[in-house]
């Protein structure tokens, strides 16, 4: 039997832009009042995920999120048609309209847990939904995630879906942006690590002071529960919370994993050494541990640059690579420091460049903009395939693109009603293009 880890990108929505939302994510906020160009942002996404598929890499499509969200406007007592809840929501309370017209989906490492069936008690692939309480913009999206994952995956036999976790920021969950999945290889048992960032019930812990710590030990725990997993193939890792004050937002701005390679900032963790060690005894196996000390890459640089926030893959013919933004390649110190990685000895070969800028001036890299998934050969055939990226795809979705997005759009644009129905008839004919059914708000009512 065959396994895979399969990266599902986000695609970049119809309504993309810059409204610089987080708080504590340096990049979002510095490019808050910028025109994005949503036509642009969309293909460099397309792009990067032919370029996967191209290295022999399965590759699979994730549905971006409605935007404006006009039934949370609703909710925050805004009426009339959705022309009038628009405008009433953009003049009387602009902070919050612009947070419901955040394209932050785009970022699917967010969208969700997910552990193999290698790992699970009853042997299915979980899928949870993670509840981003910490950002309200943010907060809005798992009800329509977990539609989406459950119309890609849609096979009980295979996958097992769950509620995303109580809305509370006492389980708040970041998805796999604070998980990394360590093995031999992808159809072997693993152990996954669970990143989180304070404890949500014991105030006496270490946690950051000036940023917030969006997961918590509490959430992370109770993921791996719903999952089955168990105490042997779990590590609760905490993030170091000065680099959580430090603009790290989530552990996938400081570490990446992938197999039984683990690369990450020597500020990442707390307690890293006693955890590291904890990781080989439960894997039973050895790893390589790739620590970038200080003195090479400040942790502003990485943060800058995103080096950690990269995908790290294994291609079909057993090499691993890292998949890296160009401003990598442009920052002196991180291109030097990744030349000499690959020109090593250790398990990292090469490092490929991608233009994500629309992505990264929102505060994302590449490994924002994916889900990993790992399947077994079986388990891929039992996803819908009209998800899964090949050349007719790419070819459909690039012109879809073409016919539906605008290629600058300005943050005053949000407020046009022509805008929500240019959006609503793009996603309308995507989930019709997907396979994916009424996954959309407007499409259920």
């Amino acid at each position: 039997m065959q396994h895979f880890e399969v990266n599902f990108d986000g695609l970049v929505g119809p309504t993309h832009n810059y409204a610089g939302l987080s708080f504590g994510n340096v990049a979002s906020l510095s490019n808050a009042q910028a025109a994005s160009n949503p036509r642009s942002a969309a293909k460099q996404g397309l792009r990067k995920m032919k370029a996967l598929h191209d290295m022999g890499m399965v590759q699979g499509v994730l549905a971006p999120q409605e935007r404006p969200d006009v039934d949370t406007l609703r909710r925050l007592g805004f009426t009339g048609n959705d022309g009038d809840v628009l405008a009433k929501a953009a003049s009387q309370a602009p902070a919050i309209y612009r947070a419901c017209c955040s394209a932050s989906s785009m970022w699917t490492a967010n969208a969700a847990t997910v552990s193999p069936s290698a790992d699970t008690a009853n042997g299915k692939v979980h899928f949870t939904p993670a509840n981003l309480t910490n950002k309200f913009h943010r907060s809005l999206e798992p009800l329509t995630t977990g539609r989406i994952l459950k119309a890609m995956f849609n096979n009980s036999r295979y996958f097992e879906h769950h509620l995303h976790l109580p809305d509370n920021e006492h389980f708040g969950d970041e998805g796999a942006a604070n998980h990394t999945r360590l093995c031999q290889q992808y159809g072997n048992a693993g152990v996954e690590v669970f990143v989180y960032g304070r404890y949500a019930f014991d105030s006496s812990k270490p946690a950051p002071q000036r940023f917030p710590a969006r997961q918590t030990f509490e959430a992370s725990q109770a993921v791996a529960r719903l999952h089955g997993l168990s105490d042997d193939n779990t590590v609760f890792m905490q993030q170091n919370p000065d680099v959580i004050d430090q603009g790290v937002f989530h552990n996938d701005v400081i570490a990446v994993g992938n197999q039984n390679v683990l690369f990450y900032h020597e500020q990442a963790f707390v307690d890293t050494h006693s955890k590291l060690h904890e990781i080989e005894s439960k894997l039973g196996a050895q790893m390589h541990f790739i620590e970038v000390p200080t003195s090479a890459v400040s942790v502003q640089d990485a943060v800058d640059t995103y080096l950690f926030n990269t995908q790290l893959i294994t291609l079909p013919d057993g090499k691993m690579i890292i998949v890296a933004p160009t401003e990598c390649e442009e920052h002196a110190g991180v291109s030097a420091y990744l030349q000499e990685l690959a020109a090593g000895n250790g398990p990292i070969s090469d490092v490929r460049y991608f233009d994500v800028k629309q992505s990264m001036r929102n505060g994302g890299g590449p490994a924002c903009l994916r889900l990993r998934v790992a399947l077994n050969d079986e388990e891929l055939k039992a996803v819908n395939p009209h998800v899964v990226m090949n050349d007719a795809l790419f070819e459909r979705l690039n012109q879809w693109v073409d016919k539906h997005y605008r290629d600058e759009l300005a943050v005053a644009d949000l407020a046009d009603p022509q805008l929500l129905l240019e959006s609503r008839t793009a996603l309308d004919e995507l989930t019709q293009l997907m396979h994916l059914g009424s996954v959309y708000p407007f499409q259920q009512d």
